[in-house]
């Protein structure tokens, strides 16, 4: 077996952290897909991005508060602010992209701010481009929990948020709790973001959860097609980039994101090529 694999360039899953590195790869690339879709009906494009923003927040706030283990203040703070985001959102004060461009701004500033105060900025640099190489088998077990977990809400909420993101005034009259969902939807995100974020990275968070979606989304004729491609798209683009970048000694996740790119405008000149508005 160790000679099959070497011999088709499969060696580097001898090494425990390309391994775990795959196996985190897999089960985010399920959840960037499925999820993506949502997010880029709703033109929520740059949503991830300002909740990859407020990750130096949630880092700096967790250590104020003495909290030990990051991902927990990262994710109860990027629910909080994923939550602010929304209300302020369909609220109609504001249009989404001024809304979203605020807050981005205003986290990262902030999280800066205060990690600078405590000489922590430099510590945390690693989150701008992510770490996927430095995966560990417990965190891969949380992520599988997640993973279970966010998939089983989101079958269950899926087609009244559907019905909600397609007409919210209609989606009222027949009894959904439209903000309700709204914020499930806002919060699913959040939780998916921050547990990537290290691995990823906030210059990066948001491609992943866009671009395997913008790409199916080229070649899809039905919601069913839609979906199916946007995770074999995410699957496939994250596997190829991460391994890409073992043999060519690059950073993982932009690698991954390359790749993503690559197959997006594939997809696009094949939507050109067919003639499809």
């Amino acid at each position: 077996m160790t000679e099959l694999l070497s011999s088709i360039g499969l060696d580097f899953l001898f090494k425990g952290f390309m391994l775990n590195a795959l196996l985190a790869v897999l089960m985010s690339s399920v959840l960037f897909g499925a999820i993506g879709t949502m997010a880029v009906d709703n033109k929520m494009a740059f949503f991830s991005d300002a909740l990859g923003h407020s990750a130096t927040t949630g880092i700096a706030l967790g250590i104020m508060f003495g909290v030990e283990n990051e991902l927990i203040s990262l994710i109860a703070f990027g629910v909080v602010i994923a939550l602010i985001i929304n209300k302020v959102r369909t609220s109609g004060t504001a249009s989404t992209d001024t809304v979203i461009s605020v807050f981005a701004s205003a986290s990262i500033a902030v999280g800066l701010m205060l990690l600078s105060k405590n000489q922590s900025a430099a510590q945390y640099s690693s989150y701008l481009v992510g770490d996927i190489l430095s995966v560990t088998k417990s965190e891969l077990v949380f992520l599988l929990i997640s993973m279970i977990v966010i998939l089983v809400l989101w079958g269950i909420i899926y087609n009244r948020l559907m019905l909600v993101s397609i007409n919210r005034t209609f989606a009222s009259s027949r009894g959904i709790r439209t903000s309700l969902y709204e914020n499930l939807f806002c919060a699913i995100i959040a939780v998916v973001v921050m547990l990537s974020i290290r691995w990823v990275g906030i210059l990066l968070i948001n491609s992943l959860l866009i671009l395997p979606a913008a790409a199916a989304r080229n070649i899809s004729r039905n919601v069913r097609q839609y979906h199916l491609f946007s995770i074999i798209i995410a699957l496939i683009s994250s596997v190829g980039g991460l391994i890409m970048s073992w043999y060519i000694g690059a950073s993982s996740s932009a690698s991954i994101v390359v790749v993503l790119t690559v197959v997006f405008v594939i997809t696009f000149l094949l939507r050109r090529k067919s003639g499809r508005d």
